[in-house]
């Protein structure tokens, strides 16, 4: 097991637009070893940044997610982009699908700050799982698929319901996580909360930050197809016609932060489920692409991440080794440690080797 095994670290430079929110990224993923995608849990965009010269990423261009799919709810509102995966020309996206509930707030009364600890909420652009074409560095709606001339690829979203998604109401009577959705426990009180996303020729993997059970983290795998351009529905892949498999994953009885591929081998980003500071890890699931449904998992350890006092926790994960030169992880933080702040719009990342 690799300790801290950095290897550098990188600038990411950000335009006025985006500035305060480098501090809450939390969705990474390096695409034609040029182009640096990322994701925060405070917007409903997607940010892209350009590699200049392999320690620093510069060149800020924005998206509107609203621009290629629909949202639920007003773009005011935060997606809380968890994740980011690229495949076959598609840019996925996923928000947390968790239940939130109220901080206390320095300039409020001990009585009014429980009060606020008592409210959990449900915001409808959480509950976005979505693709959109990506050819060129660019972002598109619709195109042609650049490599097979008569497919068509568009930007699409799974069909939502009127709280949720359609993936929530089927796991609304899982016997791992139904009473979790319908208590509406929130993510950060070891509710379901999706913070990892992979995609392997088409099949979905979401990592779940929560629920940990007895120690036990859990990735979801879905099929998705179109049933409008726009739109997508689940298949039935499960035993019993379900539209999900579970896979569980021994990761010490943390979360699932983060998803990556290397290779066939599923890398696996894990931290608390709770918001706490503790042991922050990556794992590999050797082939990860092959695994049976409801199997227990017990990936290797194989780095650890270091973290702060209420600060630099890692929350995404992408391969750098195209632009290294060694197999190594470019990791992002949430809530970076003030010697990460560079200027007025600028944040270090840390690209770890990995064994």
């Amino acid at each position: 097991m690799a300790i801290s095994n950095l290897i550098k670290q990188c600038v990411l430079r950000f335009s006025a637009s985006f500035q305060e929110h480098r501090q809450d990224l939390s969705a990474v993923r390096l695409t034609q070893s040029q182009y640096l995608w990322l994701g925060s849990d405070e917007t409903a965009t997607i940010e892209r940044l350009s590699v200049a010269d392999g320690e620093q990423f510069t060149n800020h261009k924005q998206f509107r997610v609203t621009e290629f799919i629909d949202l639920p709810a007003s773009e005011d509102e935060e997606i809380d982009i968890e994740g980011l995966a690229y495949d076959d020309y598609y840019l996925w996206l996923v928000g947390s699908h968790s239940y939130k509930r109220k901080k206390p707030k320095p300039d409020k009364s001990d009585a009014k700050n429980i009060a606020r600890l008592a409210k959990i909420e449900s915001e409808h652009n959480r509950y976005v799982l979505a693709k959109i074409p990506l050819v060129d560095g660019e972002l598109i709606k619709s195109c042609p698929h650049p490599e097979k001339p008569k497919e068509q690829l568009s930007a699409a979203k799974l069909k939502l319901t009127k709280d949720s998604n359609i993936l929530m109401a089927a796991l609304a009577d899982d016997p791992h996580l139904g009473s979790f959705i319908k208590a509406g426990i929130p993510g950060k009180d070891n509710g379901l909360d999706i913070e990892g996303l992979a995609v392997y020729q088409g099949r979905v993997f979401l990592g779940l930050r929560g629920p940990v059970l007895r120690g036990w983290a859990i990735i979801l795998e879905l099929e998705l197809k179109n049933y409008q351009p726009d739109l997508l529905k689940l298949k039935e892949i499960g035993e019993g016609k379900q539209e999900y498999k579970k896979h569980f994953v021994w990761l010490n009885g943390l979360g699932i932060r983060d998803l990556c591929w290397h290779g066939e081998d599923l890398l696996i980003l894990a931290g608390p489920t709770m918001d706490l500071d503790g042991v922050v890890q990556v794992y590999r699931l050797k082939d990860g692409v092959k695994l049976q449904e409801n199997i227990l998992n017990t990936p290797e350890l194989v780095q650890e991440i270091p973290h702060g006092d209420r600060n630099d926790r890692a929350e995404g994960i992408t391969l750098f080794e195209d632009i290294s030169g060694v197999p190594s992880l470019l990791v992002v933080y949430d809530s970076p440690a003030p010697n990460r702040l560079v200027g007025d719009d600028s944040v270090i990342a840390d690209v770890f080797q990995l064994g």
